[in-house]
């Protein structure tokens, strides 16, 4: 049904699954740099189309494939399932005459602010994301981490700090600006994560009181930039800078000193170990391939019964 050549291919239609580099036919999970490519014609949902031509320019050809709305492609039915991971995600439900497979691309299982919530169908074959496939990486509760952002952001403001926040600029960064005008506190953005939250709006996301940073700070405002890894985070102009990165990463004690920040909070868009194991007892698959994740997360299904193989990214065509 399918094979892997530096990512997953849908053999009898000719479809390639969020593969990096350009095909004729391109299915798309959702518009991160390391899932897109300029396809010559690209499956996507509306909104990731929406994104795709934002970030890979307008005259790109696509698609659109609305969640839980078949299309028939060869001999396959491909069905767009909601992934949870940013506006758009979308899980790819693919299915034949004698079996189904399951995609799941980058998702996460629980609430968000800005993308609909993840939907697992059941299906024979899973081809999964594992990111956070460790025991450590268990996310604490959702609600308690934002109670955490919201009140250090407000204590940073009475102290007369400006809160810069360190989110990537597609997805995290219109997640926790949400969050943080959903509690009254309004929100200058990057440039570059500006443009996407006009995308966002364009798809009728209201993120809230935000505004462009033009160099000019706005009393009372938080800043959200782009991770410090990045050359174009640096904004100038900024009073009295307190630096928080928003990721799941942090549940690393290490993460604030590793990307350079004052705090780190564990808010992620990736499944935690807990959902990661729940989607493959909800799933039901009979295989299930896991990519984008520790070994020891497949060695930790086959122990539990599960007929579970790691995928790599190898140069070498593999066929299943």
């Amino acid at each position: 049904m399918f094979h892997w050549d530096r990512g997953l291919f849908l053999t009898a239609a000719g479809l390639a699954v969020d593969v990096t580099r350009r095909q004729k036919l391109g299915f798309i999970s959702h518009a991160h740099a390391d899932h897109i490519a300029a396809h010559e014609l690209a499956f996507c949902t509306p909104e990731t189309a929406a994104l795709y031509r934002h970030r890979c320019g307008t005259h790109r050809r696509t698609h659109e494939m609305p969640y839980r709305q078949p299309v028939e492609l060869g001999p396959l039915r491909l069905t767009a399932f909601p992934a949870g991971h940013c506006l758009g995600s979308a899980m790819l439900l693919v299915e034949s005459m004698e079996q189904s497979l399951l995609y799941t691309g980058d998702f996460k299982l629980g609430a968000s602010e800005t993308s609909a919530q993840a939907e697992l169908p059941a299906a024979d074959i899973l081809v999964m994301e594992s990111t956070f496939g460790r025991p450590k990486y268990r996310m604490p509760p959702r609600e308690e981490v934002i109670g955490e952002l919201i009140d250090l952001v407000r204590s940073l403001l009475g102290n007369g700090n400006t809160p810069v926040l360190h989110a990537y600029a597609l997805g995290k960064a219109q997640e926790v600006t949400k969050l943080l005008t959903a509690a009254g506190i309004p929100v200058q953005q990057h440039p570059m994560i500006f443009s996407v939250s006009e995308v966002y709006r364009e798809c009728g996301v209201d993120l809230g009181r935000i505004s462009k940073y033009d160099g000019k700070l706005l009393p009372g405002h938080v800043v959200m930039t782009l991770p410090r890894g990045m050359k174009q985070f640096r904004l100038t102009g900024i009073d009295s800078p307190v630096s928080i990165a928003v990721t799941g990463w942090a549940i690393d004690s290490s993460t604030k000193y590793r990307q350079k920040v004052d705090y780190a909070l564990p808010l992620s868009d990736h499944a935690d170990f807990d959902d990661l194991v729940e989607t493959v007892a909800l799933v039901g698959a009979k295989q299930i391939y896991c990519t984008h994740g520790p070994r020891e997360f497949v060695e930790h299904l086959r122990a539990e019964g599960f007929n579970a193989f790691p995928v790599t990214g190898s140069y070498q065509t593999r066929m299943f």
